[in-house]
């Protein structure tokens, strides 16, 4: 007996129902999600899987268990430089980004010739957002994080914004969503938490997504809601030594006036960060795609250990802008599901510049952009957790926060050399410490006088790498220029694409006359982009 019109109706409707929803779910993205969150200043021993008891971080602890820590993961010194690696796989050094930070009343930012991670992951039809914390040029649109390859994007173009409303850098207020200003209220790291949120909730399933999550956290000035100061409001401040003079000169300074410690506060911020990023992998397992998911953890430079900067890198030795293992070796971990057993440690040296290629290779995506990299693609090592040996040197460097002090370093999976100049105008002073990071992780024992030869030949490797810098890269600077004014809303700030032309700037010098010119420089810095100087008659000739 046939089936009345209108069951027959109905039928043809669930089938068809059925059949789209079946395609839609062959057509969901088979690409991994990519999660990038980073903090600002953590320290090493601040979270529970370094052994911390007392900062409650439950949701970094889950990530470590249920992936895989990143034990020997290494940033630059500072922010700005961290970020450009990350951004763009290339070494700070190039880029101009490497002794200091960006400032308000810096005009520079990354080359737009550059080529950044999310415009690689845009173009294999990623979807693309930013929440977060910036730091990377705010004066021309060519630096803008909506020109970088991010479709979204949340946040701040400064640091140092505050952690409460109006969110301001230099008494200007910085707070915006895709180029617009806005009054979101609420506690910093929460809106960013809520924010990711929403975008993965409401993103386009037959796409997978690209997110960068920059806290501003746990960052000085420290805030924090009234609830979190007060479950710490007890915590006392037993941080042991540093090991490094410019971190515990801080230290006894603040007890000799009788300053309050941030440790407190600090630990506060840390768990308010840990709340938020909690929330996001409460997101991920809701929509039902935490599995094929890569989230990443990692803090832009080692915690800032100093009086008032309240993190704790012991064992490690020193912290933020310096280059003892405190200020450049950072808590990082990795989780991904679908390809990674939980509860690993990856013990080869991983860094800023790595992550980019690294992440292209696991998920697949070609990657854009003319200039070849200084990072290495990781993914195949990660995932079978086999050891990646280093012979050739890393290096980082620092001048911040004091002019003319330098500290540097170069290292591999044997010998570490850091140096410490102190630059004066008409001397400069330069104390060497050599350790053998591999049997002596925690740098106690320098070896400089023993292996003078070591030292000589790792101090020029960092001679000749310190010669690639651009003579007008950023340096420490603390003040504006005289007179320098901040503007009221940050989000008008940088110069419009169509008020810029179309080429990068030349510089004073004519054409014809500036490869002379840059050679005649020498050690002192490029005058041309990406120029890798070769020894020449006591110049620096480019290849």
């Amino acid at each position: 007996m046939a089936a009345p019109p209108l069951l027959r109706l109905t039928l043809g409707l669930t089938l068809a129902s059925l059949w789209v929803a079946a395609s839609l779910a062959s057509a969901a993205p088979q690409q991994p999600n990519v999660v990038v969150i980073v903090a600002d200043d953590l320290g090493w021993a601040d979270v529970g899987f370094h052994g911390e008891a007392v900062i409650e971080t439950p949701s970094l602890d889950r990530l470590a268990s249920e992936g895989v820590e990143l034990h020997r993961f290494y940033t630059t010194p500072i922010c700005s430089p961290t970020r450009a690696a990350l951004m763009t796989g290339r070494d700070p050094m190039r880029l101009g980004v490497a002794y200091g930070v960006i400032m308000p009343w810096h005009t520079n930012g990354i080359h737009p010739d550059e080529h950044f991670m999310p415009q690689s992951f845009l173009a294999a039809g990623y979807q693309t957002a930013m929440v977060g914390k910036w730091h990377l040029g705010h004066a021309q649109m060519t630096y803008h994080p909506n020109q970088r390859g991010f479709e979204h994007f949340y946040g701040h173009l400064h640091t140092e914004v505050g952690y409460f409303p109006p969110f301001a850098n230099q008494g200007g207020k910085d707070f915006q969503r895709n180029g617009v200003s806005i009054d979101d209220e609420g506690y910093e790291s929460f809106l960013l938490g809520d924010e990711v949120s929403r975008f993965i909730r409401e993103r386009d399933r037959n796409k997978p997504f690209f997110l960068y999550m920059p806290f501003i956290a746990p960052h000085t000035p420290l805030d924090a809601p009234d609830d979190l100061k007060q479950k710490y409001a007890d915590m006392g401040d037993d941080r042991k030594p540093a090991r490094s003079r410019q971190t515990d000169e801080t230290r006894r300074i603040r007890k000799l006036i009788l300053q309050k410690s941030a440790r407190p506060m600090y630990a506060a911020v840390v768990d308010g960060m840990d709340q938020a990023i909690g929330k996001v992998l409460d997101t991920l397992d809701a929509e039902g795609i935490a599995e094929n998911t890569i989230v990443l953890f990692f803090s832009d430079n080692g915690g800032a250990a100093y009086a008032f900067g309240g993190a704790d890198n012991v064992p490690l030795r020193g912290g933020k802008g310096e280059t003892f293992e405190g200020g450049i070796r950072v808590v990082a971990a990795l989780r991904w599901p679908a390809e990674i057993k939980g509860g690993q440690r990856f013990d080869s040296i991983m860094s800023a510049m790595d992550v980019f290629p690294t992440l292209a290779g696991a998920a697949g995506v070609k990657r854009g952009g003319e200039f070849e990299l200084d990072g290495r693609d990781l993914s195949a090592a990660i995932l079978g957790n086999e050891r990646v040996p280093r012979k050739d040197y890393l290096y980082f460097a620092s001048e911040t926060p004091i002019a003319g002090q330098y500290n540097l370093t170069a290292f591999n999976d044997e010998w570490k050399l850091v140096q410490e100049i102190q630059q004066g105008l008409l001397s400069a002073t330069v104390t060497n410490y050599l350790f053998q990071i591999s049997e002596d992780p925690n740098e106690m024992n320098n070896l400089a006088a023993a292996h003078p030869e070591v030292v000589e030949e790792m101090a020029e490797a960092i001679h000749i790498w310190r010669q690639r810098y651009p003579v007008s890269g950023t340096h420490a600077e603390l003040v504006p220029p005289p007179g320098w004014r901040a503007p009221k809303d940050w989000v008008g700030y940088p110069v419009s694409l169509g008020e810029l032309q179309d080429e990068a700037a030349p510089g004073m010098p004519p054409a014809n006359a500036l490869r002379l010119l840059d050679w005649q420089h020498g050690e002192v810095g490029r005058l041309l982009y990406d120029c890798e100087p070769v020894q020449l008659l006591g110049g620096g000739l480019c290849r």
